[in-house]
Parts: C-alpha cells; structure tokens; sequence
C-alpha cells in the first residue's frame, strides 16, 4: 500500500555545468575516490592534523554511535517480519469457596450465623508452554517499516560522512588560520624590529641637529602602535591554535602549534562538467535529505496500510498438570491454534488523520530536500567566483607589496641623505607592512576557498592518479 518513490525534480537536474565553471577536463563520474579529498592540497601537516581528528573527533564518535542506532532500528524492524515465539513455566496456586446455600458469613465468629452446605478448595496447578505469534504482513505495512528503517540507516551513514567532510574542513580552516596569525606575528615582530632601528636613526639625527623632536615623537609613536598590534595577533593564533587541538581530539593548549609555513596551493583545475545533477549522487547532506525524503514516503505507505484489517495468527502448546513431575510428562499435554481478522471501523478519525500527517511529513521533507539541493549549489557558485576573484586580487595586492618595498628602500636612502622627511618614510613602511599582511591573508582566504569548494563538491573533481601525482611533485 502507499506511493512509489519518484525523486522530486531540482534545478540541480536540469543545469548542465554551473555559471562560473571552467571548461571541464574530466567528468566527475570518473572519480575513483573522492573521500580523500584533502590530499589535493599537498600538505603532510594538514594531512596528519586530519589523521588525528579521523581517530580522536568526539563529534566523529558521537556520529558514529547514531549509525550504530539506526543499525539497530533497522534490525529492528526486520525481527517484526518473522513470528514472535516465547516459552514460559508458571506456578498458579490459589483457594476458592463454593456456597451450596449456606447463610453466609464468617464461620466460628460470635455474633454471625456459621456456614451451611459449603466448602473451600485450594489448587495448585504447574504449567509450560511455547507460543507463537505471527502478523501476515498482507498490505506490505511491516515490510514498508523495515524499508524506512533502511532509508533510516543510508540517511544517518551519509550525515556522517558529511559531518567528517566538515570536520576535515574545520581541521584544515583552523590549520590555514594558525598559520596565518603565526606570518602576521612574524611580520608584526620584524615590524617592530624594522621601526626599533628607525626610532634609533632619527635619535642619533636627533643629537646630531639634523632633525627636529617632532620627528623623535612620531618614530616612538610608530613603534608603540606597532607594539600594541602583538598581543591582539597573538592571542587569536592562541584562540586559533585551541581550535584546532579541540578537533583532533587533544586538551586545548597541549600542543606547540603546527609549522607557520604552508604550501603553494597548486593551480585551480577545472570544475567537471555536468557538477549540478551530480552533486545530488556526491555530496552527503544532499544524500541524507534524500534518504529522510525516501523514509517518509515509506511511512506514508505503513500509515495507510493501518486502515486495513490485521491478521494475527496464533498457535501455543504445552503442558499443565497440578504435579511439578507431571508437567514433563506426555498425558499432561495442552494445545491450541487460533486467527484473529480485526479490522478498524471507528476511531475518531485518528487512523486517517495519521495518514495525512505522513503525507505531510513527506512535503516537508521534499521541501527540505530541494532547499539542501539548492544551498549546494550556491555554494559551489561561490566558491567558484570567489577562488578567481580572490586570485585577481592577490596579483594586485603582490605588485603593490613589490612597489611599496621599493618606496620604503628608496624613502630610508633618501631620508638618511636629508632629501625626505621622517613622514615619508613612515608613510612607506605603513604600507610595505599593509601590503605584507593582505598577502599572507589572501593567500588563507585562497586555501579558505579551496576547502570550500572540494566541501560543496562534495570531494575531489579530480581522479586518484592526479591526486597521486600532485602528493608525489610536494
């Protein structure tokens, strides 16, 4: 009984690539193993950091023991097809009175009329027997159970895989933002150290009449500044680094932090044709609404077998005697077999009324599926704009560190030959320290973005030879 599924149509299925999509150099149906997506970035630290997290995530084992869960409903609801069969053994011992038109009453108590034609009986009776007890499953309402429990199973094994896909992610964001406050502390430091030695130059010009105190004031007022930006950059590497030993499963504080470096991020290849309809097959969480969708047009289905009559069939067999001995023996045998055809006639409209909160819940969760499927794909659109505008910009950001270098150089020779002010040598290293800090900030937000995008593709686009390639030139 009940509907058939038939997956609700997405734009997913009707897109051919997405808008900002390259032109592709490899289907993605050529994946082999999209699940170690990660290597593709090249990074032996980033690859044990995830190692770690795989074993010692308590957000990964507490996903774990949901799958156990619905491991065990679906069994579950498979041990519902078969009979139920029990054994018991049983002592009935109890006194009965029999009144054979006696006055009543207590008998021997002053004051009340004694009994008259009666007497008492005490039995005690010993018995044994094995019963069993089966549905006929005849409008497929277990059968439709056991169907949702497996949808169940394949929803909850797909949430885990992809709240491992935004563990890996979490781990290697945290990664991208240790290493990038640990550059901007390095930078911050060599700031200062560059400011220390100017402050000492226009001391000793100072001394020397060839400048004035203003210019005194202004280098000891860089250098402050410049010290004040330490603590705030070196309490969010503290925060970040906490981060990251909490999702590898280690006390918070414990580790020294992993190397400041990170690799060059190898060149952005093209995304595979066709993405949008494959996602609904590759990403988990597209997956999982799916398999809750499916789930819910099976419960549609048991619900409205609840209208039909039930047939139960019941046999039991044993032996009942009032000797403990002779409930073993063959003369004290009992049997008996039996059906039962119940069907429902009233109850208050709940059976119906049940039905349509199924086939509610079944819009609710095609709704939720088709919102999942959408997000996915806006968030391979962004990841897509976002990797070539961040790039553009980077190219810019670079020259201008390039060309503020050079103005400082050329300002400090100047300066020193009393042709520039202080203000413009200020001024210069203020923006050489810009330039360096958007450099190392875009270059996390262009690893940032990458993650993104292998996490809204739902893994690799590339095949395991190329990953394997790309590992070996690292």
């Amino acid at each position: 009984m009940g509907p058939e599924y038939s997956r609700p149509e997405t734009p997913a299925e009707t897109a051919t690539s997405f808008v900002h999509a390259s032109e592709p150099t490899e289907g993605i149906d050529d994946v082999e193993e999209p699940d170690r997506w990660w290597e593709r970035f090249g990074d032996p630290v980033t690859a044990d950091l995830i190692r770690q997290a795989l074993e010692g995530n308590y957000d990964l084992r507490a996903s774990a023991a949901r799958v156990l869960q619905a491991r065990e409903g679906l069994s579950e609801a498979k041990g519902r097809l078969w009979p139920e069969v029990s054994y018991g053994i049983t002592r009935d011992r109890s006194k009965r009175y029999f009144n054979f038109g006696g006055m009543g009453g207590e008998p021997n108590i002053p004051g009340f009329p004694s009994f008259s034609g009666g007497f008492s009986s005490l039995t005690t009776t010993w018995s044994q027997d094995v019963s069993v007890s089966y549905l006929v499953d005849f409008w497929g309402k277990l059968r439709r159970a056991r169907r949702a429990a497996w949808e169940d199973l394949l929803a909850s094994e797909a949430n885990r895989q992809a709240l491992t896909n935004s563990t890996i992610a979490l781990v290697i964001q945290a990664r991208i933002d240790v290493a990038v406050a640990q550059r901007r502390l390095s930078l911050a430091r060599a700031n200062i150290e560059s400011l220390q030695n100017t402050l000492e130059i226009t001391e000793r010009r100072n001394r020397a009449g060839l400048v004035g105190p203003v210019d005194v004031r202004l280098a000891r007022a860089n250098l402050e500044g410049a010290r004040a930006q330490e603590p705030a950059i070196a309490s969010a590497l503290a925060l970040a680094q906490h981060s990251l030993d909490v999702l590898v499963g280690r006390r918070p504080g414990a580790s020294g932090g992993p190397p400041e470096t990170l690799p060059e991020l190898p060149e952005l290849e093209s995304a595979p044709a066709g993405v949008p309809g494959a996602l609904l097959d590759r990403r988990p969480d597209v997956r999982a609404a799916e398999f809750a969708l499916r789930a819910a047009n099976e419960r549609v289905g048991a619900s409205i077998a609840q209208l039909y009559p039930d047939l139960v069939l019941t046999a039991s067999y044993g032996r009942s005697s009032d000797a403990w001995e002779d409930i073993w023996k063959s003369f004290s045998e009992t049997y008996s077999a039996m059906f039962n055809l119940a069907q429902p006639i009233f109850r208050g409209g709940q059976l119906r009324a049940q039905v349509r909160a199924a086939k509610a819940r079944y819009e609710e969760a095609a709704a939720v599926y088709g919102g999942v499927v959408l997000d996915a794909m806006r968030q391979v659109e962004d990841a897509l704009i976002g990797e070539q505008l961040l790039r553009r910009q980077l190219e810019h950001v670079q020259l201008q560190l390039q060309e503020s270098q050079a103005a400082e150089h050329l300002s400090r020779r100047r300066y020193d030959q009393g042709v520039e002010g202080l203000l413009t040598v200020l001024e210069s290293q203020r923006r050489r320290r810009s330039a360096e800090e958007q450099v190392t900030i875009l270059k996390g937000q262009i690893w940032t973005n990458r993650v993104n995008l292998h996490l809204a593709l739902g893994g690799d686009w590339a095949g395991a030879q190329a990953v394997e390639s790309q590992v070996a030139k690292q």
